[in-house]
């Protein structure tokens, strides 16, 4: 069982950490909550939304946590059912600040009054609260990639360059996929009253839909960098690949005439300078006098 309750005053805060079965049985016991709430709660794929019955409602977000192994932000699930006296709380266990600020409470009555004195929706703030407060670490780490690959544009290797461009980009797309649904949640709390919830929640829930707004006009801005890098990145690899070809081209131009008159002296027909013993010497020299000519001309005409 992963069911932990805390009660202070009127207010209870049930906190589920990897919900099973028994810990949903558990809640169909002591609440009614509609099944199809509590099948949601089961679910892994579930979409943020609202729920709203007659004394409570069913929430569903999602906020970001860094996953190492696979270097990107993945959603976490929270769902609550928040009513007048009681905050229902399940999650997979990977948001830090939930179980930080459970234990706090739990340990110290100073928390206790602080979140939940002031009943519920309160309560519900402050969670969030926390949990927007989480998502500015990362970022600013991924403010700290963007700054990084800006600084080694003009330095490092194009194809890492590529890599931690392509790395990143990916990053930003799962971040603005986890936060953008978050902000119709919001505003449905900010927006409509509720009799169990109390109505000067609205201005905190609005504090909430800013710290939201921020969030993601910081992924916007990084949009429009790490879009502006990787099309500098591909100019850069176009001006370099052109230089290459460019290089390659020169030789070619300059070999075409040294293999015409190699491949003219190979023939088995009388040929100029053919009987003379310095017939090689003066092969190479003509060979090296039309290389070096065919070479100040082009760097003459700045193509070098």
């Amino acid at each position: 069982m992963s069911v932990d309750a805390l009660t202070y005053q009127n207010v209870t805060w049930v906190n589920i950490e990897n919900a099973t079965p028994q810990d949903v049985d558990v809640l169909r016991r002591k609440f009614r909550f509609h099944p199809l709430d509590l099948d949601d709660v089961l679910s892994k794929i579930e979409r943020p939304k609202v729920d709203e019955y007659e004394d409570y409602l069913f929430i569903v977000m999602h906020f970001p946590v860094f996953d190492y192994e696979r270097r990107i932000s993945a959603p976490s699930e929270i769902d609550f059912f928040i009513g007048a006296n009681f905050l229902v709380m399940v999650h997979d266990g990977r948001l830090k600040p939930l179980q930080a600020l459970f234990s706090s409470c739990k340990q110290d009555d100073t928390f206790a009054q602080r979140h939940l004195g002031k009943g519920a929706g309160r309560l519900l703030y402050s969670i969030l609260d926390r949990l927007v407060d989480y998502m500015f670490p990362i970022l600013s780490k991924i403010g700290g990639h963007v700054r990084g690959i800006e600084n080694d544009m003009l330095t490092e290797d194009m194809g890492d360059i590529v890599t931690r461009i392509s790395l990143v980009r990916r990053d930003i797309i799962a971040l603005r996929r986890i936060l953008k649904p978050q902000m119709a949640v919001i505003a449905n709390l900010e927006n409509r009253e509720r009799p169990f919830i109390q109505e000067e929640l609205d201005v905190y829930f609005g504090d909430i839909s800013d710290g939201f707004g921020k969030a993601m006009d910081i992924v916007e801005d990084y949009t429009e960098v790490i879009r502006g890098l990787s099309d500098t990145s591909n100019a850069l690899t176009s001006y370099r690949i052109n230089e290459v070809m460019r290089i390659l081209a020169v030789i070619s131009v300059v070999m075409l005439p040294l293999t015409l008159i190699s491949g003219v002296y190979g023939m088995n027909v009388p040929l100029p300078f053919a009987g003379s013993i310095w017939s090689f010497v003066i092969i190479i020299v003509l060979m090296v006098l039309i290389a070096g000519g065919m070479l100040y001309y082009f760097r003459k005409r700045g193509w070098l």
